[in-house]
């Protein structure tokens, strides 16, 4: 009897523990608390990458990563969003903006635009492509998806490193440096974009203000 009581306590056990093994909230714990840890901002803006690489559809040849330029934001702050939609996870860098899009260079983006000569930022959905060696070393070429950058390639809008984007030079200048309406980044910070953001993955730029 105690033999056969030992057997039932032995079942019974398992079964829970089968059952916890089932439960969704009793595996895997980390993953919870990864989500609970994103800010209002990192939700909002793993919401605009989920949306804009769902709106490019099968202009992208991969929809893991993706970018999303806040320029609504100063340009002293982060402001250029790593969006990881595998991991639900997001990283921030500096980018510049062009001088065309703020003529005071006061830090704010004022204007998009398309036009070649311009030097402004333009809004909209690009692509990514591939790795070429130009005036600021290494760089990423871009095209543009919408009607608002469809000029990105003759106006040879890229994605580069440059050093009046880096956080020394918000901290001379109180802001960043303008480009000539190029995704300018840190050169620290690039490898991060070479690695993660290349290879036909979505950037959108817009001013969201997310914060």
């Amino acid at each position: 009897m105690v033999k056969a009581a030992n057997r039932r306590d032995l079942l019974k056990g398992a079964l829970v523990a089968g059952a916890g093994l089932a439960l969704p909230g009793a595996f895997p714990a980390r993953v919870f608390a990864q989500a609970s840890s994103l800010t209002p901002r990192d939700r909002a803006v793993l919401d605009v990458a989920k949306r804009e690489i769902e709106r490019a559809g099968s202009a992208l040849w991969h929809k893991d990563m993706a970018a999303i330029a806040d320029f609504g934001v100063h340009s002293a702050l982060p402001r250029f969003h790593f969006a990881n939609l595998e991991t639900g996870t997001v990283r921030s860098f500096l980018v510049a903006h062009g001088m065309g899009s703020d003529p005071e260079h006061d830090g704010w983006l004022n204007t998009f635009s398309n036009v070649e000569g311009s030097n402004a930022t333009s809004r909209g959905a690009f692509i990514t492509y591939e790795w070429y060696k130009g005036k600021y070393g290494t760089s990423i070429r871009l095209g543009g998806l919408d009607p608002e950058n469809s000029n990105a390639l003759p106006r040879y809008i890229v994605a580069h490193a440059a050093e009046y984007a880096t956080p020394e030079h918000v901290a001379k200048w109180g802001k960043l440096g303008r480009s000539n309406g190029c995704f300018a980044m840190s050169p620290t910070d690039f490898r991060e974009a070479l690695w993660n953001i290349s290879g036909g993955r979505l950037i959108y730029s817009d001013k969201l203000g997310l914060g």
